[in-house]
C-alpha cells in the first residue's frame, strides 16, 4: 500500500501480499507485511493508523473463520521484536480486532484466543515479554479476559506452574496490581482492579491516587467503588479547590441530593460562563427548570447591560423584584458603547418587500463605498446543519438597510438575486467586511441557488489589513475609534419576527462602523495607510 498515494484505496496492493488469506500467512510475515505497507508515503501517521485500521477490519471480516483472534495475539508476541513500530503496530492490530469482535460472533477461535491473550499477560506481568501498560490494559479488554482463564492457562502449561509456582490467577494479578501501586502506575492499576475485581482499601487507595493528582484514574475507581467513594471523593475535591471536577461527578452520578449547595454553585459557574460566551438562550434553556437559576441569570443580564435579556426573562418567568433599566435612546451618547448616533446614520431601514429593496439598491448604487455583514441564527447542537443567513446589512455614510434574506428569497427570488447583483458583483463600489470569508462561505450555504452569491467583485476585508488578534470587530472599533461596540446580542435569535429593536441596532452598527474605520485610515492624514489598504483589496472572489 503505498500510502502517499491514496491513503484509502489499500485493498488492492493488500490483496496482492495474501492477506485477504490469513490461512496462508505466518504472524511474521503478516506483520513485515503491515510494516511495508506503513513506511511507504508521506501521509500523517494518524491518517496511515486510520487506513491501515480500516483495511485490516475488512480483512479480518474476510476471514472471518481462519482465526483473527488467535493471529493478533500471537502477532503480539512477536511484535516486541519490531522495536519502534512495537507499539504502535500493537495498538493497530488491537484495535481492528476490537472492532471485528463488535460483528463478529462468539467462535472456538476467539476462545482459543483468550487463552493464547492469557498467557501473554502472565508473560508480560512477570517481565518475560516487554509491552507498555497500554497495551497490557487493551489486551485483556479486547480479548476480555477473566481470572479462569488465567487459573486455566496456569494449569495447563508446567512452564508457568514452575514461574508462578501454587499461586492462583487472583493472587498473580494482585502482586502485580501492588506493584503497580508501588510504582504509582494507578490508571492501571484501576483498570485491573476493575476487570478483574481486585479490592483495594478503597480509601487509602483513592487518597494516594489523589496525591499524584490522578483524576482520572480517582473517579473511575470511586466509580466502580459505589456512591460513597464518589463522595468521599467530592469532598476530597473540596478539600482541593477543584470545583469544576466536583461539580461534574455530582452531576454525572446523580448526587445533587447529598451536595446541593455545590451543585446550585456549580450550575452557576455553568450559567456564568454560557452568559460570558453569549449563548443566552443555551443558558436559559439550561436555567428554567430552576426559579433560583433563573434569577441568577438575570443578575448576569443585568451585569452585562443587557437590559432586553433581563425584561424578557422577568416577563417570561414572572419574576418580580428586579428593577429592569432601560438602555439609553440612540439620541443620546453612551457611555460603555458605541452608538448609531456617534455614527452620523439618519436612517436604518428594515427591508423585506420589492419597493423597499428596489429603493435600498437605488440609494446603494450610487455609492463609491458600502460595508456589508450578515447574521444568522447560533446554532448549539453539534452535527446539525448550520442555519441560514437570516439578514444582510449593507450600510452607506448615512443610512443602514437591514434586508431579510429569508422573507426575500421566499417571495422574490429572483428579483432578490439580481437586486444584490448589482452591488455585490460591482466593480465601481468598494464593499468593506469584516472575516468577510466566513459570511460569504455561509450566504452560498444557505442560497446555493442565486448567482449574486457566488462570486463578489471589489471587497476589502479590514480583518485582514490589522489582524487583531483579540477583541475582534469591537476590538478593533476601540483601538480605531476609542470605543467598542456591544456585543451582547451577537448570538441572539436572527430568524424571529419582528427582530426588536436592540437587534436592529446591533446590527447596522456592526455593517456602519467599517465605514467609519475606512475613512480614519484612508484619510489623507494617513497617507500610507491609504496605500496599504489598497493592497488588500481583493477584485473578485468566489464562494
Amino acid at each position: 500500500m503505498r500510502m502517499g498515494e491514496t491513503p484509502i484505496n489499500t485493498q488492492t496492493s493488500m490483496s496482492k501480499h495474501a492477506f485477504f488469506d490469513l490461512s496462508h500467512v505466518s504472524p511474521l510475515v503478516f506483520l513485515y507485511l503491515l510494516k511495508e505497507c506503513y513506511v511507504y508515503g508521506t501521509y500523517k501517521a494518524s491518517v496511515k493508523f486510520r487506513a491501515l485500521q480500516q483495511q485490516l477490519y475488512l480483512v479480518f471480516t474476510n476471514n472471518s473463520v481462519n482465526g483473527p483472534p488467535i493471529l493478533v495475539a500471537r502477532c503480539l508476541y512477536i511484535l516486541p521484536l519490531f522495536e519502534s513500530n512495537c507499539d504502535g503496530f500493537s495498538h493497530l492490530v488491537l484495535s481492528a480486532l476490537r472492532r471485528f469482535l463488535k460483528v463478529a460472533n462468539s467462535n472456538e477461535d476467539l476462545l482459543k484466543a483468550k487463552l493464547c491473550a492469557a498467557e501473554l499477560l502472565l508473560d508480560i506481568i512477570d517481565g518475560t515479554l516487554s509491552h507498555d501498560e497500554g497495551i497490557l490494559i487493551k489486551t485483556f479488554q479486547v480479548f476480555d479476559v477473566k481470572l479462569p482463564d488465567i487459573d486455566k492457562v496456569m494449569s495447563n502449561r508446567p512452564s508457568l506452574r514452575t514461574r508462578f509456582g501454587k499461586e492462583t490467577a487472583n493472587e498473580v494479578v494482585e502482586q502485580y496490581v501492588f506493584k503497580l501501586i508501588e510504582l504509582q502506575s494507578y490508571m492501571t492499576a484501576v483498570e485491573m482492579s476493575t476487570h478483574f475485581s481486585i479490592h483495594q482499601s478503597g480509601e487509602s487507595f483513592l487518597l494516594k491516587i489523589l496525591e499524584c493528582r490522578q483524576l482520572k484514574a480517582a473517579e473511575k475507581w470511586a466509580t466502580y467503588m459505589g456512591k460513597p467513594m464518589l463522595c468521599l471523593l467530592v469532598q476530597e475535591y473540596v478539600k482541593q479547590k477543584l470545583l469544576k471536577p466536583a461539580y461534574d461527578i455530582i452531576k454525572n452520578h446523580n448526587l445533587r441530593q447529598e451536595f446541593p449547595e455545590l451543585y446550585h454553585q456549580g450550575k452557576e459557574s455553568a450559567l456564568k460562563k454560557l452568559a460570558e460566551k453569549g449563548v443566552w438562550d443555551v443558558a436559559e434553556a439550561r436555567a428554567k427548570s430552576d426559579r433560583q437559576l433563573l434569577e441568577y441569570l438575570v443578575y448576569l443580564a443585568m451585569e452585562a447591560g443587557y437590559s432586553e435579556k433581563v425584561e424578557e426573562l422577568c416577563s417570561r418567568y414572572s419574576l418580580e423584584g428586579f428593577s429592569i433599566q432601560k438602555e439609553p435612546d440612540s439620541n443620546v451618547t453612551q457611555g460603555r458603547y458605541l452608538n448609531l448616533h456617534e455614527l452620523s446614520i439618519k436612517d436604518v431601514f428594515w427591508v423585506d418587500e420589492v419597493n423597499s429593496l428596489r429603493d435600498a439598491i437605488y440609494h446603494l448604487e450610487e455609492c463609491k463605498v458600502v460595508g456589508v455583514d450578515c447574521e444568522w441564527k447560533p446554532n448549539y447542537e453539534k452535527g446539525s446543519k448550520p442555519s441560514k443567513v437570516s439578514i444582510m446589512q449593507i450600510a452607506s455614510e448615512e443610512k443602514v438597510y437591514i434586508l431579510d434574506l429569508i422573507r426575500l428569497y421566499e417571495d422574490v427570488p429572483s428579483i432578490l438575486d439580481k437586486c444584490l447583483a448589482r452591488i455585490l458583483q460591482s466593480p465601481s463600489i468598494l464593499k468593506l467586511g469584516y472575516n468577510f470569508q466566513c459570511d460569504v462561505k455561509q450566504l452560498s450555504h444557505s442560497y446555493g441557488e442565486l448567482s449574486c452569491f457566488k462570486h463578489f467583485e471589489m471587497l476589502l476585508d479590514i480583518q485582514n489589513v490589522f489582524k487583531e488578534p483579540r477583541g475582534g470587530l469591537s476590538g478593533l472599533t476601540e483601538k480605531i475609534l476609542g470605543i467598542g461596540l456591544n456585543k451582547t446580542r451577537r448570538n441572539s435569535n436572527w430568524e424571529q419576527r419582528p427582530l426588536s429593536h436592540y437587534q436592529l441596532e446591533y446590527a447596522a452598527l456592526d455593517a456602519a462602523v467599517l465605514l467609519h474605520i475606512f475613512r480614519h485610515h484612508s484619510s489623507p492624514a494617513n497617507i500610507n495607510s491609504s496605500n496599504e489598504w489598497k493592497s488588500h483589496i481583493v477584485s473578485h472572489m468566489d464562494s
